[in-house]
């Protein structure tokens, strides 16, 4: 299955060292070799980079990797394919609009008669994949219920995770979600968090030979989480979601979500 990794920050921050990491799992040190890509939000405003080359061997990836892109929200997917050809228009993450916000999603697992059990009217998939049809199906679910005025952040978000629930039943979605301010995890089967904050110490990646110092990086007010499919280091404690269990952060700290 795809990888996902994602971030939270209440600075701009960049994503530089995990992607290193995760990077190498695309056709290095793991089979996610099927296409890559990553979004970076500033304000309202998102960048994505997307390439269906493995992101081991991607240019695009050396530069992101290389290039300190700072954001408050980052997305990003590393691609086994499973449903859909491998090709950039079904490369993750998708960004679609929605209440005057570009609303950036990715997905990890594979989903059984997708089609007929989730029918999209108002959000037309441009790709052919499981992944995009159901966040096509989510997004006019949203429209349909709340029309053109997004509801409060408790509503909207416990509304995405009875649906994230009901794909679920399709077979297995992990997801993430943004819309550049909060970011939504929902666990299928794995996915895990960690919050770095003060007093900062040292991560070891655990796929490529890279240390960082926390402490040199940053102030004592930053807060930064990280959500990955699994762990990136192996000398700090990540959190394992419950299967069925989902979170919203913002700013970096973990603001709702379903009962630990």
């Amino acid at each position: 299955m795809c990888e996902l990794l994602a971030m939270s920050a209440n600075v701009p921050t960049d994503i530089c060292f995990s992607f290193a990491g995760l990077m190498q799992r695309g056709g290095n040190t793991g089979p996610h070799k099927d296409g890559w890509g990553v979004t970076f939000y500033e304000g309202k405003g998102c960048r994505s980079f997307k390439d269906p080359m493995p992101s081991a061997e991607s240019k695009i990836a050396q530069l992101v990797t290389d290039y300190p892109i700072k954001s408050e929200s980052v997305i990003c997917h590393i691609r086994q394919a499973n449903s859909g050809a491998v090709c950039l228009e079904n490369t993750h993450p998708f960004v679609r609009q929605l209440w005057g916000k570009n609303w950036t999603y990715a997905h990890n697992g594979q989903l059984k008669n997708f089609i007929e059990a989730l029918p999209v009217e108002h959000h037309i998939p441009v790709g052919t994949t499981d992944s995009e049809h159901a966040f096509c199906w989510l997004l006019d679910q949203l429209y349909i219920t709340f029309g053109r005025t997004q509801p409060a952040s408790e509503v909207l978000f416990n509304f995405i995770a009875e649906h994230a629930q009901q794909i679920n039943q399709l077979g297995v979605f992990n997801l993430i979600l943004s819309d550049g301010e909060s970011l939504f995890a929902f666990c299928s089967n794995n996915l895990h968090w960690i919050t770095r904050r003060a007093p900062f110490g040292q991560a070891q990646l655990i796929d490529a030979d890279v240390v960082v110092d926390f402490k040199k990086e940053t102030s004592s007010t930053d807060i930064v989480t990280v959500i990955a499919t699994q762990p990136l280091t192996n000398n700090e404690k990540w959190h394992k979601m419950e299967a069925g269990q989902w979170h919203v952060f913002n700013k970096g700290l973990c603001v709702f979500g379903s009962p630990t």
